[in-house]
C-alpha cells in the first residue's frame, strides 16, 4: 500500500471521527436523542435483574375492591370520615408518617361533620402529609391549590403532587419547582431524612443543567413496594399493625379504569415495557412513585448525572476515538473491536449505576459505535475490494490464472510484503532475434500493437500456461522464472515445456512479421521477493544465477539456436526432453565455464535427428580432445547431413580462429567468448 493511499485512509479516519463526534453531540443536546437518553436510564434499571429491598415505606391503595366494599363512588370524592378512620388506625399502628396522595382542595359543606372529623384525626395524629393540586393558569403557568384551610391547619405539612413524566409516561426526575416543595420531599423532611437537612434551599430542588438535581431510582417493577388495599388496611384482622409500624404509609388511588376525560393517576416505570406476564401490571400508581422518591431521599440513593460538560466531553471524545479507530481496522477486526467497545461501555455504565448511583446516556455511545462500525465496514469493504482487484491485476501481470486464484486468497498479502528469501529457481530470459532490424522504420503505434500481441501470446500461451512467473519486460525481452512464489517440484520441466511452446509463436506472424524468440534456461539459487524504495517495490529475483541466465541468452545469436539450457538444467530434467550437447563456454565476466545444451523438442522427436546428433557429438568430442583437424572434418560431415546447422558453422569458424593462435596448455575444451 503506497503512502498516498495511506494518507487517504488517514484523512477518511479523521473525517469519520469528526462525524461520529458531531452525531454524539446532536443526540446528547437535542430532542432527536431524547429517546436514547431515556432508554439508557430505563435499561440500567432493568440490568439489575431483580428488585431492590425497600420496606421503609408501604402503600395503601384506593382500588376497585375498596370502592366496592366500602360503598364509595368511582366518580366522586370519598366520605372523609372513612379517611379519618384510616388515619386513626395507622396512628394507632405506629406509622411514622401518613402521606395522603389525595387532593382536598375544597371543603364539603354538605358533610361538614366528616371534614371536621378528618381534621381532628389529623391533628391528633400529628403526622399527616397532604397533597397540593396544581392547575394551569391563564398565563400557561402552574398554579398550586393547597388543601382547604381546615385541613391545611391540621396537617403536619403538605406538598405538591405534581410529577413531570416524559412522553412515554415514565417519571424519571424528582419534581423540581420554586413555588412549593414536593409531597415526597415534605414527607422526607418530616421524617428527618438527612438529605432534607443539609441545605434548606435544596427543599425546592432548584434547576441544574438538566433541569433537575435528582433522578428517581426505581426499586423494581410496578407494585414492588409493600402494599395493601384500603379496605383491608382498615381491619387489624386483615392487615396486622406490624405492617405499618415504624413505616411511612402512602395512601393513593390505584384505579386503572376511569371515566373519559378524567386525569388518570397511572404511569409507567422503566420495567413496564419489559413486562410480559399476565399477573404483573405494567402501570404504576402515582402514590408508588411518590413513595419511591421519598425512599430515595430517606435512603440517600437517588440517581445523579455527571455535569453536562463532563458528559458531553465523554460523548465527543468517545465518538472521535470510535470513528478514527474503527476506520483504520479491516471489517473483521472492526467488528471485534466494536463488540469489545459495546461490552466495555455497557459494563462501565452499569457499574456507575449500581455502585456510584450515576446514570449515563450510554446508548448514545452505542449508536456512535454502530455508526462508526457501519461506515468503517462499508468504506473498508470497498477499499479492500478495490485493493483486492488491484492485487489481482498485479498478480495477473506476473502469475498464471491458477496461481492468481491461489494467491488472491492470501489475506496476509505475503507477495506485497517487502523483503526476500533464498529460493532455487529455473530462470528464463528471452529476446526476439533481429528485433532492432525489425523495428527500424516502424510506426511507434504499430510497433506497440505488434509487441502487445506478441507478449500476449508469449505470456498467456507459454509462460502462464506452465504456471511460470513473469517478472518484467525489458524491451523485447522477457524475464521469468518457476518455483516462486509457489513451490513447484518440477520447475525445470515446466520451464522447458514453456520454452518449447514458443516454437508455435515463432511460426506465427505479428502484423506481417515473423518474430523468432531466443531463450535460455538456467536453474540456480537467487534472492526472491520485493525490492525497491519506500514508495515503489517490484517482485523480482537477484543473484549470480540471474546474471548467468541473462548472459547465456545472448549465446543464442552466436550458435544460431532458439533455446539453450545449462548443464544444471539438463540434470534437473534428465532424459524427458530431446537435447544436444553444445560444449562448454567461458562467458565474459564469469570465471568458470558453463556447460551448454540445446533444447530441441520432446523425446518422441528423437528419431528424425538421431544421426545428426551423433555426428555432432563425435565432432565436439574431437574438438574438446584438442584434435582440431579431425574435429574440423567431423563438423564438415555434419554439414553434409544438416547444411543449415548454425552451431556446426560456429565451431568450424572457431576452429579456424584458434588454429592460428594455438590452444593454451591448460585448455579444457571450453570456448571463450570475448563479447557479451
Amino acid at each position: 500500500m503506497n503512502l498516498a493511499f495511506l494518507k487517504r485512509v488517514q484523512w477518511g479516519a479523521w473525517l469519520l471521527a469528526l462525524a461520529v463526534a458531531a452525531l454524539g453531540w446532536c443526540l446528547h443536546e437535542f430532542a432527536v436523542g431524547s429517546g436514547l437518553v431515556n432508554l439508557s436510564y430505563d435499561l440500567l434499571h432493568v440490568s439489575r435483574f431483580k428488585p431492590l429491598h425497600a420496606n421503609e415505606a408501604v402503600l395503601v391503595y384506593l382500588d376497585e375492591k375498596s370502592h366496592t366494599e366500602l360503598g364509595q363512588p368511582l366518580n366522586a370524592p370519598w366520605d372523609r370520615a372513612i379517611h379519618a378512620q384510616m388515619i386513626e388506625r395507622l396512628t394507632a399502628s405506629g406509622a411514622k408518617a401518613i402521606v395522603m396522595d389525595i387532593v382536598f382542595t375544597d371543603a364539603n359543606p354538605e358533610k361538614r361533620e366528616a371534614d371536621v372529623r378528618l381534621a381532628e384525626a389529623m391533628k391528633r395524629s400529628g403526622r399527616v402529609i397532604l397533597g397540593a393540586d396544581h392547575v394551569p393558569d391563564t398565563a400557561g403557568q402552574r398554579r398550586f391549590l393547597p388543601p382547604f384551610e381546615l385541613l391545611r391547619e391540621s396537617a403536619a405539612d403538605y406538598g405538591s403532587v405534581e410529577m413531570s413524566p416524559s412522553r412515554d409516561l415514565i417519571v424519571r426526575a424528582h419534581a423540581a419547582n420554586e413555588q412549593l416543595t414536593s409531597m415526597s420531599w415534605a414527607a422526607a423532611q418530616f421524617i428527618g431524612a438527612p438529605a432534607t437537612m443539609r441545605f434548606d434551599a435544596e427543599k425546592f430542588q432548584p434547576a441544574t443543567e438538566y433541569g433537575v438535581r435528582r433522578w428517581v431510582q426505581y426499586y423494581g417493577p410496578p407494585n414492588s413496594l409493600p402494599h395493601t388495599n384500603y379496605f383491608d388496611a382498615l381491619s387489624r384482622e386483615r392487615v396486622p399493625d406490624s405492617f405499618f409500624k415504624d413505616k411511612t404509609v402512602f395512601i393513593g388511588s390505584q384505579i386503572i379504569t376511569r371515566f373519559a376525560g378524567d386525569r388518570k393517576d397511572e404511569y409507567r416505570n422503566p420495567y413496564s415495557f419489559w413486562i410480559t406476564s399476565q399477573q404483573q401490571k405494567p402501570f404504576i400508581a402515582g402514590a408508588e412513585i411518590q413513595a419511591t422518591m421519598f425512599l430515595n431521599l430517606l435512603r440517600g440513593d437517588w440517581l445523579e448525572r455527571m455535569p453536562v460538560g463532563g458528559e458531553l466531553s465523554i460523548v465527543i471524545l468517545f465518538g472521535a476515538v470510535a470513528g478514527f479507530g474503527l476506520m483504520r481496522f479491516r471489517p473483521g477486526v472492526a467488528m471485534l473491536a466494536a463488540l469489545i467497545g459495546l461490552l466495555v461501555v455497557g459494563a462501565c455504565s452499569r457499574e456507575l449505576f449500581v455502585r456510584k448511583l450515576i446514570w449515563f446516556p450510554w446508548l448514545i455511545l452505542y449508536v456512535q459505535i454502530a455508526v462508526a462500525l457501519v461506515c468503517s465496514v462499508a468504506v473498508n469493504s470497498i477499499r479492500l475490494y478495490v485493493e483486492n482487484k488491484l492485487f489481482v491485476q498485479s498478480l495477473e501481470m506476473y502469475l498464471s490464472p491458477k496461481l492468481v486464484k491461489k494467491f488472491a486468497a492470501d489475506k496476509e498479502r505475503k507477495l506485497l510484503k517487502p523483503g526476500a528469501e533464498k529460493q532455487k529457481l529455473t530462470i528464463l530470459f528471452s529476446d526476439i532475434a533481429g528485433f532492432t532490424t525489425i523495428s527500424e522504420g516502424m510506426d511507434s503505434d504499430d510497433l506497440a500493437k505488434m509487441m502487445n500481441e506478441y507478449f500476449q501470446g508469449a505470456v498467456g500461451k507459454c509462460i502462464h500456461a506452465t504456471d511460470g512467473t513473469v517478472v518484467k519486460y525489458i524491451g523485447d525481452a522477457i524475464f521469468a522464472f518457476w518455483n516462486a512464489p509457489d513451490p513447484q517440484a518440477d520447475h525445470a520441466v515446466r520451464a522447458c515445456e514453456a520454452a518449447l511452446r514458443f516454437r508455435e509463436q515463432n511460426d506465427r506472424e505479428f502484423h506481417g512479421r515473423r518474430l523468432v524468440t531466443r531463450i535460455c534456461l538456467h536453474p540456480g539459487v537467487a534472492n526472491v521477493g520485493n525490492f525497491g524504495s519506500e514508495t515503489r517495490v517490484d517482485y523480482t529475483a537477484i543473484g549470480e544465477s540471474i546474471n548467468l541466465a541473462s548472459r547465456m541468452e545472448g549465446l543464442n545469436k552466436y550458435l544460431g539456436t532458439n533455446v539453450l539450457i545449462t548443464g544444471d538444467t539438463k540434470k534437473e530434467i534428465g532424459d524427458r526432453f530431446l537435447t544436444r550437447y553444445l560444449g562448454r563456454f567461458q562467458l565474459k565476466g564469469f570465471e568458470r565455464s558453463v556447460e551448454v545444451h540445446e533444447l530441441l523438442g520432446m523425446r518422441g522427436e528423437e528419431v528424425a535427428t538421431a544421426r545428426a546428433l551423433e555426428q555432432f557429438d563425435d565432432a565436439l568430442r574431437l574438438f574438446q580432445q584438442r584434435d582440431l583437424g579431425a574435429a574440423e572434418l567431423a563438423f564438415e560431415r555434419v554439414l553434409e547431413t544438416q547444411p543449415d546447422d548454425t552451431s556446426t558453422q560456429f565451431y568450424l569458424k572457431h576452429i579456424a580462429d584458434v588454429r592460428g593462435v594455438g590452444l593454451p596448455e591448460n585448455w579444457k575444451g571450453e570456448v571463450e567468448l570475448k563479447e557479451k
